[in-house]
């Protein structure tokens, strides 16, 4: 699309929606920014740049009226669904997610990867692998720098390599974004505070594998059924990791490339620097779409060895009286947290809580009896949580993030592990999960730089 004096209405003025207005901007666009907050909630400096580039902003509220006469409107992600923009639709104005908009002007390969969780793990490792082969290789999307940044850089140009990260909401409206190696990790219950259903959830996250051709490639974990249905209907060429067939599997301690130009090639699993046993399961889809995109065994067997995890992601924090202690504050669903279980060999204090998205924690109970000895309930969700699960565990309440790390302390022995994976968002208490697995961090530093206060009532 020439976007020479089209009007264009950007929907959400977070980081990807600023770089989308400056994109489009920058190439002779009219372009409308808009978001919910007050101006004098917005970055002040980020409105005057903004608007010295000819950028109308409407601030605090949704023009209803405008959108429907747009040549073009950009959702960013998070963006819900409103009057307003079904106006848009009604009236067959394009309405696109910033990856779709990004995706017309980029001509390197696209590695898009998503899935409930994981998806940050595989992005990192897929990106450490990509680079050690040496191309210009971007990372972002949801992992962080939006994707419209890559366009007109070495990266995004044919000789480069886009490695991005994809969430269902940058996934709703997307209709020619194709990416040449398409990874779905897994599905299970989230977001269902936005969806109404979680048919609807699955829909955005099978958009990955939408515009995919047949000399494309769709990746999903053989063990998932869900995942595997859809990436089987897609006309890319399907390729499963993980499971007792798949391509790419763990057999024993080693990881297995079967489909290898050469013949099988094996990777140690000890080269992973990342802890549990789902990340070796993320290990086996990083390897298999680095491969499908170019990757050299020497270059995967880099990435596994120099990719060092990634924070509030199953992050080994201090050890404290010979209890170990694990920040995974970005498990902000149930599925994570049982993944994040899962993948611990001892006995477990765990704190649970925050903002509730929806799901059943019915999937808890039989870790939380096995493995937990203690569950510390922390957050708007506490009641809910505790009722769902009475009887699964111990359970006390936690006033904030220090108190409960202070009582997780005192009911860990030698051995266990303390671990934050809170099974929900963090929007009642913070900003985000990583303001969150700070916080957590902190108290739990504070606890070494005093162990004993870790003890008291024993």
């Amino acid at each position: 699309m020439e976007l020479g004096n089209k009007r264009i209405a950007v929907v959400g003025l977070g980081r990807s929606g600023v770089s989308v207005c400056r994109f489009c901007a920058g190439r002779g666009a009219v372009v409308l920014g808009i978001d919910d907050s007050p101006r004098e909630r917005f970055a002040a400096d980020t409105a005057r740049g903004l608007e010295a580039l000819g950028v109308e902003l409407h601030l605090g509220g949704k023009p209803a009226d405008r959108l429907a006469a747009m040549d073009l409107v950009v959702i960013s992600p998070g963006v819900p669904p409103s009057d307003a923009i079904d106006a848009a639709d009604a009236a067959g104005v394009p309405v696109v997610a910033e990856v779709e908009l990004a995706s017309w002007y980029l001509e390197a390969p696209l590695i898009g990867i998503t899935g409930t969780n994981g998806k940050s793990t595989v992005t990192g490792l897929v990106h450490a692998m990509m680079s050690a082969m040496g191309r210009p290789t971007f990372v972002g999307g949801n992992y962080g720098t939006p994707l419209i940044e890559a366009v007109g850089t070495d990266a995004g140009s044919a000789g480069g390599v886009l490695v991005v990260e994809l969430s269902s909401f940058q996934l709703e409206r997307v209709r020619r974004f194709r990416p040449r190696v398409a990874v779905l990790l897994n599905l299970t219950e989230d977001h269902l505070d936005r969806y109404p259903t979680m048919a609807t959830y699955v829909a955005a996250k099978g958009n990955i594998f939408i515009a995919q051709q047949p000399d494309d490639h769709a990746v999903a974990d053989g063990d998932d059924p869900l995942s595997v249905s859809l990436a089987r209907a897609s006309r890319a060429r399907f390729h499963r990791f993980g499971s007792r067939d798949g391509e790419v599997r763990l057999d024993g301690d080693v990881l297995v490339d079967l489909g290898a130009a050469d013949g099988p090639v094996r990777y140690p699993a000890d080269l992973l620097r990342i802890e549990g046993e789902h990340n070796r399961s993320n290990a086996c889809a990083a390897i298999l779409a680095a491969r499908l995109a170019g990757a050299t065994p020497d270059a995967i067997r880099q990435g596994l060895a120099s990719f060092g995890g990634l924070p509030h992601r199953m992050q080994r924090v201090a050890e404290v009286a010979g209890v170990v202690f694990f920040n995974d504050s970005k498990a902000t669903n149930v599925g994570a947290t049982v993944a994040a279980l899962r993948g611990l060999d001892r006995k477990v204090v765990l704190i649970l809580g925050g903002h509730d998205k929806g799901g059943d924690y019915a999937p808890l109970r039989p870790l939380l009896e096995d493995k937990v000895r203690e569950v510390v309930l922390i957050g708007e969700a506490a009641d809910l949580i505790e009722t769902a699960l009475s009887g699964a565990a111990r359970f006390t309440r936690a006033h904030d993030m220090s108190d409960a790390v202070v009582r997780c302390a005192a009911a860990a022995r030698p051995g266990d592990a303390v671990l934050l994976a809170p099974a929900c968002s963090s929007f009642d208490m913070y900003r985000n999960f990583m303001e969150r697995g700070d916080d957590y961090r902190r108290a739990v530093l504070q606890l070494a730089a005093a162990p004993a206060r870790g003890r008291e009532g024993e």
